[in-house]
């Protein structure tokens, strides 16, 4: 038994020059084909066009009826090259180019500009990988306190503001560079449900980004991009940094270029398992279906990947190009909807072999109670009443095969949820009556499907006491 139309798995789709620019009716079909949040990404864009698209997105949830997330995606130290005379450099193996922050402007020599100053950070025999890693260079030589010297390894082109990596360069802490921290400001009063911080190396490093984020008073949860060499160097580092954090960001696109190609799918398992120890945020992200950025239909390794982000019980799969500026992002939404649903509806979620243990003994053990007597019963649904979303958070972690309603006050909390794994998050006044109401409300339109034989939709109801906090109630209710 299965909802069929609930995903329980959420889709996370990025705003773009095709989703975003003029079009609210595109952001709108999104949302309606199943994105349950959607991404802004500040290496691009403009704030004015985000401000109207933030609009779009809030106005199009309203209208379906459903909460939606929205993360601001923070640019991070991306580095990037300057403008290239004519948008063309060519390179040839063997060959040295310098990079240098002083250079405003390319004359077409082999002197090119960069938008961070390098020098200071590099060390002599580093490698720095140009155009997500299509050309390979060694740091040869440091000449003056804003130019490096390179030797290229193989022949190629660059163009302009294409991306740095720089695999092997400690930049000591020096992750929230003066655009993100304008970034921040601005995020601080907007309406956004979560914030990501790129290239995170340390625990270190997100302590600092929650302290910027306290002073400036942002809304949203913390989010770490896992993508750079230093984060993934053990699964030691990898767990200081989830410790730390409300959920992560697997970007296997810089993680590939920066630490190997191979080590992603083991990197992404490893994560996976880490958030939902801990009732953790879990997005799986970029390439999920980027052959749907020029042809219609996904391919079949990445139908395969995103199966196995599902039978991982990953919460989120996200898409990036495909919805930014792919030719068909409707498309690419409801293909990768129907895989997740025929996924869920065929394969159990694996196991992790010990309980999910959030910190908060009371929270975990009542959630578990409440998922297996749920599926134990044969329950159609299990509505939690949350406050800050902790219940929900903690029943998501059981990872139950069934629809999970989540009711709060908290308009911001009930956003949060719409991309924790099976939740449907809706904002009413709290009292058994009210969650009650709302599974009547979803049954009668359709949302959540009786089993068969059955004339009543069987409850399993999850509340905290209103006056003490902390999840302390369960009980069993046919509708």
């Amino acid at each position: 038994y299965m909802s069929k139309v609930f995903k329980r798995t959420k889709i996370l789709a990025t705003i773009g020059p095709v989703s975003g620019n003029g079009s609210k009716q595109m952001i709108e079909d999104m949302i309606m084909a199943g994105v349950n949040g959607c991404r802004m990404n500040f290496s691009h864009g403009d704030n004015e066009s985000r401000e109207q698209q933030m609009q779009w997105i809030r106005e199009a949830a309203e209208k379906k009826g459903r909460s939606v997330a929205i993360i601001q995606d923070l640019q991070g130290p991306k580095i990037r090259l300057g403008e290239l005379k004519d948008n063309y450099y060519e390179v040839k193996a063997g060959g040295t180019i310098f990079i240098d922050y002083a250079v405003k402007e390319h004359q077409g020599d082999n002197v090119l500009p960069c938008q961070y100053n390098l020098a200071p950070k590099v060390k002599v025999g580093e490698p720095i990988l140009l155009f997500d890693g299509k050309v390979t260079t060694r740091v040869k030589d440091i000449p003056s306190e804003t130019a490096i010297e390179l030797e290229v390894l193989n022949d190629g082109y660059l163009r302009s503001f294409k991306g740095l990596n720089l695999p092997e360069t400690d930049f000591g802490g020096d992750i929230i560079p003066p655009k993100d921290l304008a970034d921040i400001a601005w995020g601080a009063t907007r309406d956004f449900d979560y914030i990501a911080f790129s290239f995170v190396q340390t625990a270190e490093d997100i302590r600092k980004a929650r302290e910027i984020r306290k002073e400036n008073n942002h809304p949203g949860k913390l989010i770490a991009k896992i993508e750079t060499k230093k984060a993934v160097e053990s699964d030691e580092n990898l767990q200081e940094i989830v410790n730390e954090v409300d959920g992560v960001m697997i970007a296997r696109g810089d993680m590939a270029t920066e630490a190997g190609a191979e080590i992603v799918p083991v990197v992404q398992r490893t994560l996976v398992r880490m958030c939902r120890e801990q009732g953790k945020l879990c997005i799986v992200a970029t390439q999920t279906m980027g052959s749907m950025v020029e042809n219609p239909l996904p391919s079949r390794a990445e139908v395969s990947d995103v199966a196995n982000a599902v039978i991982q019980g990953a919460d989120v799969v996200m898409l990036s190009d495909e919805t930014a500026m792919g030719k068909y992002p409707l498309e690419t939404v409801r293909e990768m909807k129907k895989v997740i649903l025929y996924t869920q509806n065929h394969v159990e979620v694996a196991s992790l072999g010990q309980a999910p243990n959030s910190n908060d003994q009371n929270y975990d053990a009542i959630a578990e109670a409440a998922a297996r007597l749920a599926e134990h019963l044969e329950a159609d649904v299990i509505v939690c009443q949350t406050a800050s979303g902790a219940t929900a958070r903690a029943v998501a972690a059981q990872r139950p095969n069934l629809p999970i309603i989540s009711v709060t006050k908290d308009e911001r909390v009930a956003n949060q949820l719409a991309l924790m794994y099976a939740n449907s998050a809706f904002v009413r006044d709290y009292s058994v009556n009210q969650g009650i109401d709302l599974a009547r409300e979803l049954k009668e339109s359709g949302y959540l499907q009786l089993r068969e034989g059955r004339d009543k939709l069987k409850v399993v109801w999850v509340s905290g006491d209103l006056n003490e906090g902390g999840t302390n109630t369960i009980k069993l209710r046919y509708v």
